[in-house]
């Protein structure tokens, strides 16, 4: 019996991870490191994206992963200049230098 709620009990949890955050969550929740403003957002496999993921040497196993672009973190909600014009999101992966975020979603300021 205790095997069995083991592994129900990990399966769950596998599945929480796996499944992939709601669109326009709200900024609170985004515990990845800063919000970013990035000038564009798209899939891993568009033209404009994966030749940027080949030069840096970077492979992703799924190329549907939402991509930021030319991103800048926004660290002060609500003060005067923490304005984003262009698309806000938060990210898994802001470990390329502003030049490409990974695993974007989008927030909710």
């Amino acid at each position: 019996m205790q095997f069995k709620l083991a592994f129900v009990t990990t399966a769950l949890a596998t599945l929480a991870v796996a499944t992939p955050a709601p669109r326009g969550e709200p900024a609170s929740s985004c515990t990845t490191g800063p919000i970013q403003c990035c000038d564009s957002v798209q899939s891993a496999s568009s033209s404009a994206v994966a030749p940027i993921l080949a030069l840096l040497g970077i492979v992703l196993q799924d190329l549907n992963v939402e991509v930021g672009l030319t991103c800048t973190p926004i660290t002060v909600i609500g003060a005067g200049g923490s304005s984003c014009s262009a698309q806000t999101v938060c990210c898994q992966d802001n470990s390329h230098g502003g030049l490409i975020s990974i695993g974007c979603v989008p927030v909710t300021l």
